[in-house]
C-alpha cells in the first residue's frame, strides 16, 4: 500500500540550525528520498484516515487523526510504498521535522 507522509514544519526550526546541522538535516531528507520505497504523489483518502507522528524527548507519539498544531506549516511530503502502517510510521519518525518541533501526518492513498 502507498502512504503519503505530510510534513508540517515549525516555522523557523530549520533556520535556527547551524549551517552544519542544516546540511546534516538536508542529508537525512535526501536519504529518505533515495530509499527504494519512496515513490511519487497521489490523491489522499479523507482526513479521518490520518495518523500523526511526533518525536519528543526521544520517544515516538502516534495519534489517530490530523492533529498538527495550527502554528505548523505544510512544508512538503513523501509517498512511500509500505507493507503496513507500522513500517511507514517508522519511516515517518525518521523525518527531521518530526523532532524539530513539527509533525508528520501519515495517510493511506486512494488505490486505483
Amino acid at each position: 500500500m502507498q502512504y503519503a507522509l505530510l510534513i508540517y514544519d515549525k516555522p523557523g526550526s530549520h533556520e535556527a540550525l547551524s549551517g552544519e546541522e542544516r546540511e546534516a538535516v538536508y542529508g537525512e531528507y535526501f536519504a529518505l528520498s533515495e530509499d527504494p520505497r519512496c515513490v511519487g504523489g497521489a490523491q489522499l483518502q479523507p482526513v479521518q484516515t490520518a495518523t500523526t507522528v511526533r518525536v519528543q524527548a526521544g520517544g515516538t507519539l502516534v495519534t489517530d487523526g490530523p492533529f498538527a498544531n495550527t502554528k505548523e506549516v505544510f512544508g512538503g511530503y513523501y509517498v512511500f510504498e509500505a507493507k503496513d502502517l507500522d513500517e511507514v510510521l517508522e519511516l515517518a519518525a525518521r523525518i527531521p521535522s518530526a523532532r524539530l518541533g513539527g509533525s508528520v501526518e501519515v495517510r493511506p492513498l486512494v488505490e486505483r
